[in-house]
């Protein structure tokens, strides 16, 4: 009798992205309190990948060429996931460049599993780089969950514990969208499973 784990038991991996890399950036403080919630929801093991702290290349290495041995290793990671959360500032009206770059790094990994986003920023609270980044990874052939969180006005939305001041309402929100990306993640899942994407 098999010993491998079923798709269907085991637990669902999230990757949360962590997209600023800014000089004093307030990303960190977001993406903690997310991942402290995450990391409490029973469906999830989760694996923070901070662009700030990746070493990646300034020019897009051609397709089909052999990747770096820290590039390969990002790769797999990216890949392992059932799911995805962008913790993602707005800048100008749109999402980071090095967020972009992370991500078009990337691209058979990508495919067939759920992103759901964490945005923060002034009065629009990042969701102008939402509503971009939903665009980007509809081309990568994801699947996008409606209902996300989004901090307006974000840093006099956390206290200097870094929880949130509205804890309640932003927690809540995080969970509908946690719930969202388990059903997805765990039905895209089993259908890779069964028949391969591509």
């Amino acid at each position: 009798m098999s010993t491998t784990p079923h798709p269907t038991t085991t637990p669902l991996r999230l990757a949360v992205i962590v997209g600023s890399t800014r000089d004093g950036r307030f990303g960190p403080t977001v993406a903690d309190w997310f991942t402290a919630l995450a990391e409490r929801h029973t469906a999830f093991t989760v694996d923070v990948i901070d662009v700030a702290g990746l070493e990646l290349p300034a020019a897009h290495p051609d397709w089909g060429t052999e990747r770096t041995p820290a590039l390969t290793a990002l790769a797999e990671r990216v890949d392992a996931a059932d799911a995805y959360v962008v913790v993602t500032p707005e800048y100008n009206h749109s999402f980071p460049a090095a967020l972009k770059h992370f991500i078009d790094l990337h691209r058979t990994e990508w495919e067939a599993k759920p992103v759901g986003f964490v945005s923060y920023g002034g009065v629009g609270g990042g969701l102008r780089a939402v509503e971009q980044l939903r665009l980007v990874f509809a081309e990568l052939h994801c699947a996008t969950v409606r209902d996300g969180v989004s901090f307006h006005g974000a840093w006099d939305d956390f206290g200097a514990d870094g929880r949130a001041h509205e804890q309640d309402g932003a927690a809540g929100a995080a969970k509908v969208m946690l719930d969202q990306l388990a059903w997805w993640a765990k039905a895209l899942r089993t259908a890779r499973t069964e028949n391969p994407y591509r």
